[in-house]
C-alpha cells in the first residue's frame, strides 16, 4: 500500500511543480520578448535571417528578429488580442530555427489604449477607440543628453501638455558630442569618431538608449514619434551612406522598436535635404517600413524645401513643415480638402531668442499659431529655443510662456468634440460640430463686439445656445449672462432671435465657445 501511494505521488510530482511554475504573459499592446542564444561570430547584421510567427487563434503576425549583442538575439510582438499566444521561430541558422514557445494575453491595464490610428480621416483615436488629439513637442537629441537632463526631460514632459515628441535616431554632428559633459561614448555604428565607421555593423548599445527614451515617454503617455533620418550630421557621414545602409538600418530599427505601441515612423526630418536620396528612393523606405512593421504604425515625413507627395498610400498623415500654414486661418482647412488625412504641422517655427530666424517667436505667437491651427482642424508641434534653454535640442526644462497657454487650449479641445471646420468657404475662423459646439477665433483681430450668427448646418429655430469668452493668452473663461435662441435669418445663417451681438474687450487673442442647451 505504501509503495503504491509513492507511486501516486511520484506521478503526481511533475503536475504539482508545473501548475506552480509562473505563467509567461503580457498584457494587451504590451512587449512580449523572445530571447534567443545565437552565433556569435561573422557578421550577425548581414545576411541572417530571424523572424517568428505569433498566432491567436485566426490572429497572425510575424515580426523580425534582431542581434542585440553578445549572441544574443531577440525578437519583439506586440500582441492585440487577450488569450493564449503560440510562436515558431524560423531562421536560416540551425541555432535559432524552429523555436516554439507560448505565452498569455492579459487585458490591458487603465492606461494601455494601445497604438493611435487615423481615425474619421482628419483625426486619430488608439486602437481602443479612445480619443486621440496630439499636442506636440520637439526634443530632437534628448537620448544623446548626460542621464541628468534625461530625467529633466522625462519629469518636464510628464507635467507639460506635451503627449507626443518628435526625436531623432542618429545625431546630428555637433562638437559637443566628441568632449566635454556631452560627449558621446555610444554611437549607431561600430567604429570611432568622427568618421571611421563600418556600416555593415550596428552598436547594439546605442540603439538601446534610443529604445529606453522611447520606452520611458510610453510609461508617462507620450508618443514617440521617431525620426529614422535626418540631414544634420555634417562630419559623421550618416546622411551619405549608400541606399542598402539605410534600408539595413530602418529594418533594425522597425525590429527593435515597432513592438512599443507608442512608436510613430517619421521617415526623415527636412528629406529633401539629404542630396543622396530622390523621392523614389524614399518611396522604397516608405514601403519596406509598411511591409516590416506587422503593426502599421503611423507613417510620415518631415519636408524640407520639397513637400513630400503626402498622398501616397503608405503616408498615414501629413507632417508639414510651413511656418505660414499657422500664422492665419484658412489654410490648414485647405490642407485637409488638399490631401484628405490629418495634418499635422510639426514645425512652425519656436518660440525663443537665439540668432536664426525661425527660433525667435514670442510665447504670444506661438500659442497664437497653436490656436489657429486646432480651429482650423488641425494638429501643431510645438518648440523652445532660447540661448540659456535649448529645448528642442537637449530636452531639460521649459522656460518659455506657451507651455501653460498651450495647456489652457487642450484643455478646451479635450473637452470638446471633434473640431472640423465649419462652412470654410465663407468663414475661416470657426470649428467644432454643427447645431452642437462652436469654437470661434478671432485671432490678431480685435473686435469690440460680434452679432451672434451660426451656419445654418444642423439649426432650427428655437434652438438655444449660451456663450463663454476666452482670453487665450491670460487664460480665462467668462460666461456671457445671456442664453441665446436661434432664429433662421436665410439659406445660410440662423442668429438671435433678439437681434442680440456678443460684448468683447477689444483686444487680440480672444475667442467665443458656444455650446447649445439641451
Amino acid at each position: 500500500m505504501k509503495r503504491k501511494l509513492v507511486s501516486i505521488i511520484l506521478l503526481l510530482i511533475p503536475v504539482l511543480v508545473f501548475s506552480q511554475s509562473p505563467k509567461k504573459s503580457v498584457e494587451k499592446w504590451g512587449v512580449y520578448e523572445v530571447t534567443l542564444k545565437g552565433p556569435s561570430t561573422g557578421n550577425p547584421f548581414v545576411g541572417l535571417e530571424l523572424s517568428a510567427v505569433f498566432t491567436n487563434g485566426k490572429e497572425t503576425f510575424e515580426p523580425d528578429g534582431f542581434y542585440d549583442g553578445n549572441g544574443i538575439f531577440k525578437i519583439r510582438f506586440m500582441p492585440d488580442k487577450e488569450g493564449t499566444w503560440t510562436y515558431v521561430t524560423h531562421s536560416n541558422n540551425d541555432k535559432l530555427n524552429g523555436i516554439k514557445g507560448s505565452f498569455f494575453c492579459t487585458p490591458p491595464s487603465d492606461n494601455d489604449h494601445g497604438p493611435v490610428k487615423v481615425s474619421d480621416t482628419y483625426n486619430f483615436s488608439y486602437a481602443d477607440g479612445t480619443r486621440f488629439i496630439p499636442f506636440g513637442t520637439t526634443i530632437y537629441e534628448w537620448c544623446f543628453s548626460p542621464d541628468s537632463i534625461r530625467k529633466e526631460t522625462i519629469a518636464t514632459m510628464k507635467h507639460s501638455p506635451f503627449n507626443k515628441a518628435r526625436m531623432l535616431v542618429l545625431p546630428p554632428f555637433n562638437k559637443r558630442y566628441l568632449k566635454g559633459p556631452y560627449k558621446l561614448d555610444i554611437f549607431p555604428f561600430e567604429g570611432t569618431p568622427p568618421k571611421n565607421w563600418n556600416y555593415a555593423r550596428f552598436n547594439p548599445a546605442f540603439f538601446q538608449r534610443i529604445e529606453n527614451g522611447i520606452k520611458q515617454l510610453n510609461e508617462i503617455g507620450v508618443q514617440a514619434d521617431v525620426i529614422l533620418l535626418n540631414p544634420y550630421d555634417g562630419g559623421w557621414g550618416f546622411e551619405n551612406v549608400d541606399l542598402a545602409t539605410d534600408k539595413r538600418l530602418i529594418k533594425y530599427c522597425v525590429a527593435r522598436f515597432a513592438a512599443y505601441r507608442n512608436v510613430w515612423w517619421s521617415l526623415s526630418n527636412e528629406n529633401s535635404f539629404i542630396e543622396s536620396l530622390t523621392d523614389k528612393d524614399w518611396d522604397q523606405l516608405f514601403k519596406l517600413v509598411q511591409r516590416k512593421d506587422p503593426y502599421h504604425h503611423l507613417r510620415s515625413i518631415h519636408n524640407g524645401d520639397r513637400i513630400y507627395h503626402y498622398t501616397e498610400p503608405w503616408v498615414t498623415h501629413v507632417s508639414l513643415q510651413n511656418y505660414n500654414a499657422s500664422k492665419e486661418p484658412g489654410v490648414v482647412p485647405l490642407l485637409r480638402d488638399i490631401y484628405r488625412k490629418p495634418i499635422i504641422l510639426d514645425e512652425i517655427n519656436y518660440e525663443g531668442n537665439i540668432n536664426s530666424r525661425w527660433g525667435q517667436l514670442t510665447g504670444q505667437q506661438m500659442t497664437h499659431r497653436f490656436w489657429t491651427t486646432y480651429v482650423g482642424g488641425g494638429y501643431a508641434t510645438h518648440g523652445e529655443s532660447y540661448k540659456t534653454s535649448r529645448w528642442i535640442s537637449n530636452g531639460g526644462g521649459l522656460i518659455g510662456t506657451s507651455p501653460a497657454r498651450i495647456a489652457f487650449l487642450k484643455k478646451i479641445v479635450d473637452a470638446a468634440p471633434a473640431l472640423n471646420p465649419i462652412d470654410q468657404a465663407y468663414i475661416l475662423n470657426l470649428a467644432g460640430e454643427p447645431g452642437n459646439y462652436y469654437l470661434k477665433y478671432f485671432g490678431k483681430q480685435a473686435p469690440k463686439q460680434w452679432k451672434f450668427e451660426l451656419p445654418h448646418k444642423n439649426l432650427k429655430d428655437g434652438m438655444r445656445f449660451k456663450v463663454e469668452i476666452i482670453d487665450t493668452w491670460n487664460m480665462t473663461i467668462t460666461q456671457v449672462n445671456k442664453i441665446f435662441e436661434v432664429k433662421k435669418l436665410d439659406n445660410y445663417y440662423f442668429i438671435d432671435k433678439e437681434n442680440r451681438s456678443v460684448k468683447l474687450p477689444g483686444k487680440p487673442y480672444m475667442a467665443l465657445r458656444i455650446t447649445r442647451i439641451e
